[in-house]
């Protein structure tokens, strides 16, 4: 394969604003100067969709790529990842091996977990001098609360909120998307806030519409929330009522023009210190028990991060894993039906 201009250099993509500034300070510039290899951040709305493109094109420009679990699964089953093994991993700062050290499910065939985040809503409070909103359902209570609600372009992630809204207890929610009746009451939950809705599809535009009162709630991921409270004082509240986690995953696309250094790299970026590194710099929780073991302080040295993981017990009371399973079967399909349900 012909090398690009800049092959000498590893291109890490991933999904910009305060999550690829973590993962920058924690993992591109270290890795750099401790391999002495050229290293650069580049941003997308979503990794997925270029990476995908530039494989099926034959022009690969990307080394590393920072993937939703369930892309990384697709991907990889349409033969566009380079496969890794959890045997190439770096045992734990403890000595655990790899295969034993990370949560189940967060090595694949192709991916290597990066983080646990979540999709959780989180409101104003200076919009709320009264009652405050607690609960999933109270997302889709215009009486109650009204103004206008922020959420995420896309099928996943939203109709699972729906429905959990619309009563459904959390380990029931994708036997119930599975029927094309759960799939009806899941649009039909949304209609009820269609018309107060502002959609946004680049995580960082979550906060930023929160902040400028576009919006008084918004969906968004927990980590960018956390940010602009913490960072810059925003009087942002995270309701963790029905909140979605999964892993997040670092991945290599086929045909990578730095396949060696990227293995590299991911080996660095998900070592225990690696893991923990990034925990630092944004509230997303660690995929190594061994990077647990130890509390967590924000980069600031003084707030502890362990309450605003997802994966905190008391946030994780009514909490839905997505399901990877799932939308590697259904994600082309339930996302024609919601733009077809989003022109109407």
């Amino acid at each position: 394969m012909a090398f690009s201009a800049g092959a000498q250099e590893l291109t890490v993509m991933s999904w910009g604003g305060a999550y690829g500034a973590a993962q920058t300070e924690a993992h591109v510039k270290p890795w750099s100067a401790a391999s002495g290899f050229a290293a650069k951040m580049v941003d997308s709305d979503n990794p997925a969709t270029p990476i995908k493109a530039m494989v099926e094109a034959g022009n690969v420009t990307v080394d590393v790529a920072s993937l939703e679990y369930a892309d990384a699964i697709r991907l990889c089953d349409e033969g566009l990842l380079e496969p890794i093994s959890i045997d190439d991993l770096p045992a734990g700062a403890d000595g655990t091996p790899a295969s034993e050290d990370f949560i189940a499910g967060a090595v694949t065939e192709c991916g290597v977990s990066t983080d646990i985040w979540s999709t959780v809503y989180a409101y104003n409070d200076s919009k709320f001098p009264g009652e405050k909103p607690t609960t999933v359902a109270d997302f889709f209570d215009l009486e109650k609360f009204p103004g206008k609600r922020g959420i995420r372009k896309g099928a996943k992630a939203v109709l699972e909120v729906a429905l959990m809204a619309d009563g459904v207890p959390a380990a029931e929610v994708y036997d119930v998307l599975s029927t094309p009746e759960g799939v009806d009451r899941a649009f039909a939950k949304l209609d009820t806030i269609k018309s107060e809705v502002v959609w946004w599809e680049a995580g960082s535009q979550a906060p930023q519409l929160l902040a400028d009162g576009e919006v008084v709630m918004t969906t968004a991921y927990n980590g960018r929330i956390f940010n602009a409270a913490i960072e810059e004082k925003k009087p942002f509240v995270i309701v963790w009522d029905g909140q979605l986690y999964e892993n997040e995953m670092y991945a290599i696309p086929k045909g990578a023009p730095n396949k060696d250094q990227a293995l590299e790299f991911i080996k660095y970026a998900t070592s225990t210190e690696g893991l923990r590194a990034q925990a630092q710099y944004i509230s997303y929780g660690p995929a190594r028990q061994s990077a647990l073991k130890d509390e967590l302080l924000y980069k600031d040295g003084v707030t502890v991060m362990g309450p605003h993981l997802p994966t905190a017990p008391e946030n994780m009371k009514n909490a839905l894993e997505t399901s990877a399973e799932f939308w590697v079967d259904r994600n082309e399909e339930l996302n024609e039906r919601f733009n077809a349900w989003l022109a109407q």
